[in-house]
């Protein structure tokens, strides 16, 4: 038995109580204590003095394979999916995960459009098994590959603990094709939760309804973005218990409109929260936080300052942070998110004693408005430590060489390097 004893932070559990100073008892995999004065034989001590001790970040939706092109202009061209091998494969998503966990991200879903193969299957699920993260690779079809083929050789590959399969199926339209629903049927037969981008681009205002009315939409699906979709639609997935995902930043910075937090509120929906692609956007969900704070809080002063009544409530820091850890966590089909006794051990310790954070004042506003990812200083999944004392314990420097390999075979004669 593996113990580890977080002792003396400030520990924001995302449940009923939180501690202003406490302690963290971690055995094995499990939370198994939270409370004051815990003595725990031959256990690792990780002193949280000056540090927050709280739930990983969940992110529930990131294109993970697109971290080879990271920060590029918006018109450079990527190349297409096919183009990926097995090891261009392995090499993209392992930094990307790298790149999540060394932010304080515990819990990936991966969208990954780019495994066409046996092989390449096989090099994401060992990717997302060398990471260490937690994750869940979201399958969607590659180079008009059969879904349901796809999804059952996926399913069946071998993969780590803490990987779990979903079916990611095409962008909903309005109407629903006979062929998609078909889709959608495999998927719910073989018990994969179901996640797809909608309500993407102007004119999908119709998308969930339609689901609904084929008696697709429930607890089991994951719609991710839903910028355009219409107030039908943000009604229909209030009744079935649908999760969202939002990508404010991506969504954004990709002038793709803005994320519909103020519809999702308006309807007691509590998304999670996702970086989507890091081609112009950040990766990290601190980003994340801000960004869908800003802009409801925005949308509530325009209204003000336009003279409207019956204006919505802010959204405050402790709704957001939930969107990253707890909500999240519900949305992605995982039980992570909130530190008690018998939850997976997904936990981060955030130093607060620099100068970019320093006095606290307030925990939870320090984090969703102050700390960036320089604070993240120990990240444990299921009670493994990923980072230590600031430095990741994976081998970082394998994981660039790799991925600049990746990357100069895939870019060379597109330009865009």
């Amino acid at each position: 038995m593996s113990r580890t004893l977080l002792r003396g932070g400030c520990v924001i559990t995302m449940g009923r109580v939180n501690h202003p100073v406490a302690d963290v008892l971690i055995e094995d995999d499990r939370i198994v204590e939270v409370g004051t004065g815990i003595r725990a034989r031959d256990a690792e001590v990780v002193d949280a003095t000056d540090a927050i001790v709280m739930p990983g970040f969940v992110d529930t939706h990131r294109h993970v394979s697109e971290s080879l092109f990271r920060h590029q202009s918006a018109a450079a061209p990527v190349p297409g999916d096919r183009q990926f091998a097995a090891n261009d494969v392995y090499a993209a998503t392992l930094l990307g995960l790298l790149g999540a966990v060394d932010a304080g991200i515990t819990a990936v879903v991966d969208w990954c459009a780019v495994a066409g193969d046996a092989d390449t299957t096989a090099a994401a699920l060992q990717a997302h098994r060398d990471s260490g993260v937690r994750s869940v690779l979201v399958h969607a079809a590659a180079g008009g590959e059969d879904t349901a083929t796809g999804l059952r050789r996926a399913a069946a590959a071998e993969r780590s603990p803490l990987t779990t399969i979903a079916a990611g199926l095409a962008d909903l339209r309005p109407g629903i094709s006979d062929a998609a629903a078909s889709d959608w049927a495999v998927a719910r037969e073989m018990q994969l939760r179901v996640h797809a981008h909608a309500g993407a681009t102007p004119g999908d205002a119709g998308a969930a309804v339609a689901l609904a009315q084929r008696g697709l939409l429930g607890a089991q699906t994951t719609l991710v973005l839903c910028t355009f979709l219409g107030e039908a639609d943000f009604d229909a997935l209030a009744a079935s218990g649908a999760g969202v995902a939002l990508a404010p930043s991506s969504v954004m910075a990709a002038g793709a409109g803005a994320p519909p937090i103020q519809a999702l509120v308006d309807r007691g929906i509590h998304p999670g929260l996702g970086a989507e692609t890091e081609r112009l956007a950040p990766g990290d969900m601190f980003a994340q936080m801000r960004a869908v704070i800003s802009v409801q809080h925005a949308t509530v002063f325009e209204r003000k300052l336009a003279g409207k009544a019956g204006l919505p409530k802010l959204l405050t820091t402790r709704d957001v942070i939930r969107y990253a850890t707890a909500d999240g966590a519900a949305v992605a089909g995982l039980t992570t998110g909130v530190i008690e006794p018998g939850r997976p051990a997904d936990v981060i310790v955030l130093l607060t004693d620099r100068p970019n954070i320093h006095p606290i004042n307030d925990a939870i506003g320090a984090v969703v408005w102050g700390m960036d990812t320089s604070n993240v200083d120990w990240v444990f999944v299921g009670g493994r430590a990923l980072k230590r004392n600031g430095e990741l314990v994976a081998d970082s420097g394998r994981a660039r060489s790799l991925a600049i390999a990746a990357r100069d075979r895939m870019t060379a004669g597109a330009g865009s390097r």
